[in-house]
């Protein structure tokens, strides 16, 4: 999880309609993940050849209060992964915004947590590298990385109208200590001109959660 501070003017365009953007001490960031979906399932069906792949993505963190409830997540502004058939399903099926590109990842337990996610957009690699500690840490309540973890709703705008809300379940995950990183992402060619700003700009924190299984409601509801 690799963590921006941006301004919220350059969020405001994505914000799906009836949520709004959520602040931790005043300020609004944005996040470049890189993770791995093993044994996926559609329908409660393994995906033959296709259920284990990287993605890469980029999100950011908007609230909503439902009937007295306050609801934390997650809305993506793009989402990379190597197979055009999953990218295809997302889309048509939920109305995200896959991108399908090559991807590749490398993962080293020996001594450390070393983790390395790398994806090919118009011939230029782009990577996240960490290096970690193995120790399991919990999340401590009102810290950033309760902010940034603990989100159980995703919102897909799918029009300037209508947005669409599904629930994500797992259980709270760990985190690990960071001990180095590197990260090498042209975001303005990436995702847009809007983002190029990020490119010169030092992060604001670097993560790694242990993960855990997850699942995704079907049920969808739209308002």
């Amino acid at each position: 999880m690799v963590n921006h501070e941006v301004n919220p003017s350059i969020l405001i365009p994505y914000l799906p309609h009836g949520v709004e953007l959520d602040f931790f001490n005043n300020k609004t960031y944005i996040s470049l993940v890189g993770f791995m979906f093993t044994k996926t399932h559609l329908f409660g069906m393994p995906i033959p050849f296709f259920g284990s792949f990287e993605e890469i993505n980029l999100r950011f963190y908007v609230k909503r209060v439902d009937n007295g409830r306050l609801k934390k997540g997650v809305v993506f502004i793009n989402e990379t992964v190597p197979f055009k058939i999953v990218a295809f399903l997302a889309n048509r099926l939920y109305g995200e915004h896959y991108t399908a590109i090559p991807t590749k990842s490398c993962l080293d337990l020996s001594d450390h947590k070393i983790v390395n996610y790398e994806w090919n957009f118009k011939g230029r690699w782009n990577s996240i590298r960490v290096k970690t500690d193995k120790k399991k840490l919990s999340i401590e309540p009102f810290s950033f990385e309760e902010y940034i973890f603990e989100r159980y709703f995703g919102y897909t705008k799918l029009s300037s109208f209508t947005t669409q809300e599904y629930a994500i379940h797992h259980p709270q995950w760990f985190t690990n200590k960071l001990l180095a990183a590197s990260i090498d992402c042209d975001y303005g060619m990436m995702y847009g001109d809007a983002f190029s700003c990020l490119n010169n700009q030092p992060t604001s924190s670097i993560m790694m959660a242990e993960g855990s299984p997850v699942s995704v409601s079907w049920k969808r509801v739209n308002f």
